[in-house]
This record gives structure tokens, sequence and C-alpha cells, in this order.
């Protein structure tokens, strides 16, 4: 049997993309393509692993310690639209967690995913076909095509004008249905339209992401997320290799996430707001929401997360540019040289907050733990770093042109939901 350093030694050797071989030559982080995450999730059976969205260096850090304590394999992310304001975005992402996992000693396989690169009209696809190949020379190793703003022909459409940008080793994710809570549910007939149309175009997701009950940011919902509607898309799919990637786990508790994994084909689950504010010391529940007092501020924990004064001084930033609590996730790029300068001590409560936070999920919640070696092995099976699709072609290309595809959407009938901002 291979010795465990062995076979880091050797994953290292083929398991990295030709992006991180050329960014990073001379790196020990093991960072991989998505597809090796979601192989060891598959392996493993009822798993699902972290997306932690990496809002702030501390989130990064937090999240890399936990997955090497637990050995899985895990996703770091940020969406195109956090890009905006957050000072990790999806050009600097892959050196900050290149860093860190030297600094930390991090061996655990790491993809890095760009999180909903949106496209919300036609005229986007044509923007995104320049930009997409940079985020793969920045060191994006994975990334989520969300075009499900735009009605279901047109998704499709975009999905497949995009992926000759994605390289074929890379791990890729589709989306139907925008992700906002109880309205515009998606269905088994959008999810195969969706992924019949690509597939007879050999294209093969890794994963697709539905509006499936969930939200973003730190609403409640007394539903959430629908495990039985994900479910029977997820059977409806299988033919196709397709994993789930849930949205919006925050508002929702461990008891349903634990669900999810054990009753649906999910291996990727996006927790975002949860990490915010633990590493800032917000008091947050079992959902991973956090708890407001009865005027409707946040609870910050004395000694916990930042320190105390420059918390004040954010909520009085917050106060003063009426930024609703929903909205905080804006202050990251604001205060993270602040966050920065905090003395050594506070920086580190706030990356432990995370890890354990993390750690919990991973070995408590998502049974993801010992799918770091699992991960190692699928690369170390498959002696690249390549492992090609979960799947082949099904579906005829006659039957798919432009022209019948927009014939077929025409027959399928569904609620989007009101319009919003649900990216991130």
């Amino acid at each position: 049997m291979t010795k465990p350093d062995t076979a880091f030694e050797q994953a290292l050797a083929v398991g990295r993309p030709p992006n991180i071989k050329k960014l990073f030559p001379n790196s020990r982080a093991l960072l991989v393509s998505g597809k090796a995450i979601d192989r060891a999730m598959r392996k493993k059976g009822h798993a699902m692993t972290i997306a932690g969205n990496a809002r702030s260096n501390f989130v990064l850090r937090g999240a890399l310690l936990a997955a090497q304590r637990a050995d899985a394999a895990i996703i770091l992310e940020i969406a195109r639209s956090e890009s905006n304001y957050c000072d990790v975005n999806m050009w600097n992402i892959a050196r900050q967690a290149d860093q860190a996992a030297n600094e930390l000693g991090v061996t655990v396989p790491v993809a890095i995913h760009a999180d909903h690169y949106g496209i919300k009209k036609p005229g986007d696809v044509a923007e995104a076909q320049v930009e997409i190949p940079t985020l793969f020379e920045a060191g994006i190793t994975s990334i989520a095509i969300d075009a499900s703003h735009l009605p279901d022909a047109e998704n499709l459409l975009a999905n497949i004008a995009l992926a000759p940008y994605v390289p074929t080793w890379a791990g890729y994710e589709t989306e139907v249905g925008e992700i906002k809570g109880k309205s515009g549910l998606s269905t088994p007939e959008e999810a195969l339209f969706l992924i019949k149309g690509l597939n007879a175009h050999d294209i093969h997701p890794d994963w697709i992401a539905l509006n499936n009950g969930t939200t973003h940011g730190i609403e409640a919902s007394a539903t959430g997320i629908q495990v039985g509607l994900t479910a029977r898309i997820h059977e409806a799919l299988t033919p196709y290799g397709i994993s789930g990637a849930q949205h919006g786990t925050s508002g929702n508790s461990s008891e349903k996430l634990r669900e999810i994994a054990a009753k649906t084909a999910t291996t990727k689950a996006n927790v975002a707001t949860a990490l915010q504010m633990v590493s800032w010391g917000v008091a947050v529940n079992d959902y991973g929401n956090a708890i407001m007092d009865a005027a409707g501020a946040f609870i910050k924990e004395p000694e916990k997360g930042l320190d105390d004064a420059l918390w004040a001084e954010m909520t009085a930033y917050a106060d003063g540019k009426a930024i609703k609590a929903g909205d905080y996730k804006k202050l990251n790029c604001v205060f993270e040289k602040k966050l920065l300068a905090q003395p050594t001590a506070v920086r580190a409560r706030m990356v432990d907050a995370v890890a354990e936070f993390v750690y919990g999920l991973l070995t408590d919640v998502f049974n993801a733990a010992g799918t770091g070696s699992l991960a190692i092995g699928e690369l170390l099976a498959a002696g690249t770093y390549d492992l090609g699709p979960k799947a082949g072609r099904i579906e005829d290309p006659a039957a798919w042109t432009r022209e019948k595809i927009l014939e077929r959407a025409a027959s399928i009938s569904g609620d989007k939901g009101p319009e919003g901002d649900f990216d991130d």
C-alpha cells in the first residue's frame, strides 16, 4: 500500500493542472480540478464538501486548516459579483490559497472555483469569451457558468457558447433556476432540458445547481431546501453523471444538510455568509444564520472574532451608509486592510473560529472526513490531473440544433419567480 506521504508527492507530480504548475512551479500546495473533489465525494458516498466562500483571507485560511485536520478535499470559491466588494477576487484567490496552503502545511486537495459567473443577457456571452480564459490563467480550476437568469433556451445556448473556453480538465458547474427561495422552483423537466442539450454537444458538467427552495444571505426560511425535489431531479439526471451543487446552505439546519448529503447526489455545498459572520465574531445559530437582538442588530460576542472597537466602527459605517443587515458582505473590501492590521492574537482567533466551524461541518454534517485521501487516490489511479467526464454522449446532436433547442424550450412551462439580485 502506498504510504500517505508518497501518495502526496505523487499527486503533486501528476495531479496539478497545467495552469497551476505554470503559476506555482515550486509549490507544495495540491491545487486541483474541481472534478477530483467531486469524484472523492462520490467515492465515499453520501458525502459533500464545503465550497467555502472566501470573502476574506481569514475565511480562506480557516477553511484550509479545517480541511487538513479532517483530511477532507474542499473547494475555495468566490463569486463574480463578490469580486466587486471583496479584496479576494477571481483573479487572486488561487494565489492567496497557494500561499496559505504552503505556509500552513496543507496537503489535502483543494479546488479553486469561480462561482456564479453570471450571464444575465445574451450580449454578456462575448465578454465572457474574453474574460473566462483570464480566470484560468490566474489559477481558477473550476467554474460555474450561471445563465439561469435567462430563459431556458438562452441558458442552454449560453453554456454551449462558453464551454469551449473552459479547459476540459476543469470542474464545470451549470445552473437551472435562480437561487431565490420558494419562488420559481426548478423542475426535472427544466434540468433535463439543460443537461440533455449539453450532452448532445459533448458538454458534461460535473454539477448542476437548482433553485430548490433556498436563499442566499442571512434570510431564514421555514421551508428551506426541499430535499425531495432535489432528490427527484438528481435521480432524473443519473444517466448523465451529474452531481448536485447546493447553494445557500446558511439558513438551513444541520439536520437538513445531513439529509441532503444522505438522500441526494449533492457533492458540493456552498457556505458563505456563515463563514463571514463567524470570522467577525458575530453569534450564529445552528442554521448558520446570525442571531439578531430585539432591535434587529447583530450580536457581537465579546473577545471573539475581530476587535470590538473595529466592529463598532464597521457598524457605524453601515448605519451611516444605510447598509442593511443582508448587505454587510459589502463591508469586506472597505475594512479588509483594517482587519489585516489587527494584532496577531485577534487575527488568529478569527481564523481559528472559521476553522472550528468548518471542521464541524466537514466531519459532523457533510460526511466529508477522509475524502482528502480519496481525492488523491482518484488522481493517482488516473495518473493525470484530467479525470475526464463521468458519462459519455447519449443524446443525438441532430436533435439539439439551435432551431430545435428554441422549439423544445417553447414547450417548457414554469414559474421563474421574481426578478432580483441572487448572485451570491
